[in-house]
């Protein structure tokens, strides 16, 4: 490739992204002088760089056409300059009048042939004669350093971050220009391959410029540049200058590796090839460079209306196919780069219990605390917490517990409000890349979490329409059974009033003993489908070991047996429903003999914790994972036997224990068995009606 055609390339580089910086400040020029001298200096910039493209490949530009476009150029981004600075402090630009009309006059002069005239007008100018338009470049050159110096220096701090790229960019053309004509001012002759990389250079140095003027919504220019888009595109880049110095090393080991080379170029070039595809999968990698991006080319570091978009899909579940709570978990983590998670929810009890983790160990959580007291605590503002601070949060003080302030890899507690109370909270793991919580981070985090609460009321609102619904068809299913029962009631009527008249008829007795033995199996059926349905009654304090032997023995008709064991001294009372609570400890000893085999144990066990009395239930048999009890043990009508059972056992002894001020605890491990432990708080009054009465 010659010199000439890389020189041509550099300009038309240069003439295209100033192309495109120009139409899109005229499509959205509003009129003000500021931009619009913006607009001129990028304008006459298109210009210069075609025309020398031109020259670069061709050499038929004319040479007083290439002058004046020089001087053109400098003279539009040195008025740009002077208006920033007439913006910035009011006064300054009277100091620099005399500036701005030297710079008009000798932008002027410079416009003009006037190496053609000059000799004939001052002949005794000799050699500096030739050196004019030089002299003159030098100074419109030097006085663009010094406007660009004023405008960096007469900014404020805090506004800096707006001008800084415009200022490394025109600053940079400036001091690559003044060494040019310095150059040819000292040796008397342009360098050639100075001048064929200036487009490069200029090119270079457009999308600081563009980036600056989007910084400056003033200059009357938005432009939108995707993050996304600015991201992938300095990834590729990235992986394309790595693959330029991959591919010099492997000519450089073919060329001097000698015998060796035909071995080890392959082995580089594989190497290389992993090396990138890990880099480019990096997410701590992907997250720092996001972080880069955002921090220093945007005022703000968010898209919000990308974020917004995606929150959306992904708490819909568009983006991702998972549950509720795995997806809030997600659609929070991402915005602040977190690998994962875990969320806290209350339930229709009022607790606030583990739900589900999202790339985040379980080793690392204590699924079995409730985060009750911290749900209570939190603020209606939905304060953002950061775990790692000495003291969280003055209103959190003694809720948090010990495990989760002293994880090193938990990071953020963002509550989920709705309204005024909170449904929950999730956890955070530390970022990928380090960085600090700042206003921004804080008040997406909050928004985006009440937008998360709403979804998560909204499914609880349809759950317990869909569970009243189920109780609508229970009841209904109810109104039926009532009309069974009402023609069996009449068949035994019947039976009973013709039975004086007909006793010692043998036909009428075997007619009647089938009738009995159809209406007892009618209401057996009737009953296995009525058997969980919530009776009404009255609670009393009862002692709990007379019903529990009751229970048992009810239950030794099947197989396994249950064995009772009750700890020396152990006579607790209780002061709940009697019936129910026979009822509901009956059918979870089924349930454990359900499943157990035959050749297995079933173990009923009566002690005493403190002030509470305890029941346990212990099998044997098959086990439940974690994620069934959590999700599906106590929610009515969920059964796993099919037709065989109404799956409202379990959800009946949770709300009769809960009714009696009590809690039911399982723990269950899959092939290992479960226990079913009941806590019911004890009564100090004694038993005031029989045995009898309750059995």
């Amino acid at each position: 490739m010659s010199p000439d055609l890389i020189g041509f390339i550099g300009y038309a580089a240069d003439a295209a992204a100033m192309t495109v910086l120009a139409l899109l400040l005229a499509t959205s020029w509003r009129g003000r002088l500021q931009g619009g001298l913006l607009l001129l200096a990028v304008a006459i910039s298109v210009l210069w760089a075609g025309l020398l493209a031109i020259q670069a490949q061709w050499h038929m530009a004319p040479v007083q056409m290439i002058w004046a476009a020089e001087a053109a150029r400098m003279v539009a981004w040195c008025l740009f300059l002077l208006r920033v600075l007439d913006q910035l402090r009011q006064g300054l630009a009277d100091r620099l009048r005399l500036l701005r009309w030297g710079v008009l006059v000798g932008g002027l002069l410079l416009l003009l042939p006037f190496e053609d005239w000059l000799p004939a007008l001052v002949p005794a100018g000799g050699g500096w004669l030739a050196k004019v338009r030089l002299i003159g470049q030098l100074l419109l050159t030097v006085s663009g350093l010094f406007l660009v110096e004023q405008v960096y220096r007469n900014t404020p701090w805090q506004h800096r971050w707006g001008i800084k790229f415009l200022c490394f960019g025109l600053g940079a053309v400036f001091v690559y220009d003044f060494y040019f004509f310095a150059d040819a001012l000292l040796f008397g002759r342009l360098d050639t391959g100075v001048w064929l990389a200036r487009g490069g250079v200029n090119a270079v140095v457009t999308p600081l410029l563009a980036v600056s003027v989007a910084r400056n919504p003033q200059w009357s220019f938005d432009l939108a540049v995707s993050r996304s888009v600015v991201v992938h595109s300095t990834a590729l880049m990235a992986a394309g200058v790595y693959l330029l110095f991959m591919a010099l090393a492997g000519y450089y080991i073919r060329a001097y590796g000698g015998e060796w080379s035909a071995v080890f170029q392959p082995l580089f070039f594989f190497g290389a090839a992993v090396v990138l595809i890990v880099l480019l999968f990096s997410g701590q990698l992907r997250s720092r460079l996001k972080h880069f991006i955002s921090k220093h080319f945007y005022s703000y570091r968010y898209d919000y209306r990308e974020e917004w978009l995606r929150l959306i899909s992904v708490l819909s579940g568009k983006e991702l196919q998972a549950t509720l709570p795995e997806r809030i978990i997600l659609a929070l983590a991402e915005l602040v780069d977190s690998p994962g998670g875990a969320v806290w929810v209350r339930d229709p009890d009022g607790n606030c219990v583990f739900r589900r983790c999202w790339n985040l160990p379980l080793a690392e959580l204590d699924v079995r605390w409730e985060g009750s007291d911290v749900c209570a605590a939190l603020q209606p503002g939905g304060e953002v917490i950061e775990l790692a601070e000495p003291a969280p949060a003055a209103s959190l003080s003694g809720t948090l517990p010990g495990w989760l302030l002293a994880n090193e890899n938990l990071w953020l507690l963002v509550p989920l409000m709705h309204e005024t109370s909170a449904l929950g909270f999730v956890v955070l793991a530390r970022p990928r890349a380090p960085q600090q919580l700042g206003w921004e981070n804080i008040q997406l985090l909050q928004t985006a979490a009440r937008q998360a609460a709403s979804y998560l009321a909204l499914e609880e609102a349809a759950a317990a329409l869909a569970e009243a619904r189920q109780f609508e068809g229970f009841n209904r299913l109810s109104a039926f059974v009532v009309h069974d029962l009402k023609n069996l009631v009449a068949q035994l009527s019947l039976v009973s009033r013709n039975a004086e008249r007909y006793r010692d008829n043998p036909a009428f007795v075997d007619d009647a003993l089938q009738t009995v033995r159809d209406s007892v199996d009618r209401m057996n059926r009737l009953l296995l489908q009525m058997r969980a349905a919530t009776p009404t009654g009255k609670q009393g304090r009862v002692a709990l070991l007379p019903l529990l032997d009751r229970a048992v023995s009810e239950r030794a008709v099947q197989s396994p047996v249950p064995s009772l064991r009750v700890a020396d001294g152990v006579a607790p009372e209780v002061c709940v429903d009697a019936e129910r609570l026979q009822a509901v400890l009956r059918n979870v000893i089924q349930n454990a003999q359900d499943a157990t085999d035959k050749q297995g144990r079933v173990t009923v066990t009566l002690r005493e914790d403190g002030d509470m009395a305890v029941v346990e239930i212990e099998d044997d048999g098959c086990g439940m994972d974690e994620e069934f009890i959590r999700e599906r043990l106590f929610r009515p009508f969920d059964s796993t036997k099919g037709l065989a059972g109404m799956g409202i056992g379990a959800y009946e002894c949770k709300a009769l224990v809960a009714l009696a001020g009590g809690c039911v605890d399982v723990d269950s491990e899959p092939g290992a068995g479960t226990r079913f432990s009941i806590r019911l708080p004890q009564s100090a009054a004694p038993v005031e009606q029989p045995l009898a009465a309750v059995i």
